[in-house]
């Protein structure tokens, strides 16, 4: 695997080193060692899977917290998302900035998020499903989550006028 951070700390695109023939290739996708060699979060309490119906559909922006909050392993196993971590340390030099990344099934990129930022994602294309891995089980009551348009954010989603969202989504509060 191939490790690189992103302009947010502790925030990471993971590439699957392959290794081809002409059978197709093999790829290692997780080593619990490679993670924690690299001081992040390696071990996993629960996997998941988000299907998203129709293009345009946004998830997010969703954190738990603390002492709950939940580092990810993000990946797209069909179609494509445009995946988003928001960095929500005050004591960051990147408070309140985000990253996007496109996770396809044809890139195989992985986005790791630790569990201090905020994390959402906009499908892309329709029959998009998401298979993501996270380091605590979910806590409703830790639950939290803003606007996937906050101005305090002003993420550029790829897909505006296009989106789907459910009422939690719709009705969390703006960052103060």
């Amino acid at each position: 695997m191939i490790f690189t951070e992103s302009k947010l700390k502790g925030v990471y695109i993971i590439e699957l080193e392959r290794f081809e023939d002409e059978r197709g290739f093999f790829a290692p996708s997780f080593s619990q060692r490679e993670f924690e060699a690299r001081g992040l979060v390696g071990g996993f309490v629960e996997n998941n899977v988000s299907y998203n119906r129709r293009r345009g559909t946004l998830r997010g922006l969703h954190y738990q917290a603390a002492p709950y909050g939940q580092t990810k392993l993000v990946r797209c196993t069909r179609g494509s998302i445009f995946d988003v971590a928001v960095d929500l340390r005050p004591t960051s030099a990147t408070f309140k900035q985000w990253v996007g990344v496109r996770l396809t099934q044809e890139n195989r990129l992985m986005l790791y998020l630790p569990g201090v930022v905020a994390h959402g994602f906009q499908a892309l294309e329709d029959d998009t499903e998401v298979f993501y891995q996270v380091s605590e089980v979910y806590t409703p009551e830790a639950s939290r989550g803003y606007p996937w348009n906050d101005p305090a954010f002003d993420i550029n989603w790829p897909l505006p006028d296009e989106r789907i969202l459910n009422k939690r989504d719709e009705g969390y509060p703006r960052f103060k």
